[in-house]
């Protein structure tokens, strides 16, 4: 057996006749036992991605394997093989969660017994018990995708496709998302992760694909790709805009990476934070410019993704330039 779940060996998919690549040339290996990240905005091809190994779409070119078997000539063996939440909970909500979960159970031909059994276990294990003989409708948002993740794990899939589980959750459902998914993990399960949430991806991923415009631009652990930009962020808010654009200008040798500027806030990394950050207050200080505050901390994963496209990764754009034109951001090389 391969050590890896999924690999992927340069995927092309295009759609308007071409026009648009969605991917572009991709290729991934996710190993198993993990959380494996595809983290982007929207557009940048995930979702793409994921219909793609789930067997809904087929690629234009380029190869996949799902546990093993190929998504184009064995696409009934890979749909036993997963599971799949989307972006959207696709629970019937006229049904109670338990008859949600039955239902689920019958489609993959288990018997009686097994899904009767396997129906109170994740209704357990989701904290659906006392909710599960109400009609979906009648749940809150967090608690559909919770019955959403568990109607995808009743027949025990030993991979599981998450496309932007999180998607519209508040805080606090979020954060009891994330626990399920890591004690999913614990259990064994493979689950292929995409999201355009950097705290999502800091927490769960092992591995991180980045992607942008259908391509790979960025690959490798949380701690990698925050290593690779520098050690430390410095942030600097001005009075106004004119004011953070003149110190654009100011500050711009501080650094080697590129200076982000959104709105007041001027941000840079830097190899040694302390002496930047003097650096920088001498050069503003001697041009008469008066800052409001400044900020030195770790770098983030949005910062990983900001320095590689100038873009945040929820910024849904054709062109990073023409989203910081605008939204009245700057993005100086």
């Amino acid at each position: 057996m391969s050590d890896y779940a999924v690999q992927v060996r340069d995927i092309v998919k295009t759609f308007r006749k071409g026009s648009v690549r969605a991917l572009d040339g991709v290729s991934l290996d996710v190993p198993r036992g993990q959380v494996f990240g595809l983290l982007g905005p929207n557009g940048s091809g995930k979702t793409t991605m994921v219909r793609i190994l789930s067997t809904v779409l087929a690629p234009d070119s380029g190869s996949a394997t799902v546990g093993g078997f190929d998504v184009v000539k064995q696409a009934d063996a890979v749909r036993r093989t997963i599971g799949l939440a989307g972006q959207f909970a696709t629970v019937d909500e006229n049904l109670t969660g338990y008859e949600n979960l039955r239902m689920v159970g019958r489609l993959n031909h288990m018997t009686t017994k097994l899904v009767l059994a396997r129906t109170h276990e994740l209704l357990g294990q989701f904290g659906l018990d006392d909710a599960a003989h109400r009609p979906v409708k009648t749940y809150s948002g967090g608690m559909r995708r919770r019955l959403d993740l568990a109607a995808a794990l009743v027949a025990k899939p030993p991979l599981l496709f998450l496309d932007e589980p999180t998607t519209g959750l508040d805080p606090q459902s979020r954060q009891d998302l994330w626990a399920v998914i890591e004690s999913l993990v614990e259990d064994g399960v493979t689950v292929l992760l995409t999201t355009q949430y950097l705290e999502e991806a800091d927490r769960l991923a092992k591995q991180l694909v980045v992607l942008d415009h259908g391509k790979i631009i960025a690959q490798g652990t949380p701690s990698e790709l925050k290593a690779n930009l520098g050690n430390t962020v410095l942030s600097l808010t001005f009075a106004t805009t004119d004011d953070a654009l003149r110190g654009v200008e100011l500050v711009r040798e501080v650094s080697e990476k590129p200076v982000n500027v959104d709105g007041t806030v001027v941000e840079l990394t830097v190899s040694s934070g302390p002496a930047a950050a003097a650096d920088a207050l001498r050069r503003i200080d001697g041009a008469g410019i008066g800052l409001k505050g400044l900020d030195l901390r770790e770098p983030s994963l949005d910062d990983v993704f900001l320095n590689l496209t100038g873009h945040k990764a929820d910024d849904e754009v054709a062109s990073p330039l023409v989203d910081a034109k605008r939204r009245g951001r700057k993005v100086a090389p």
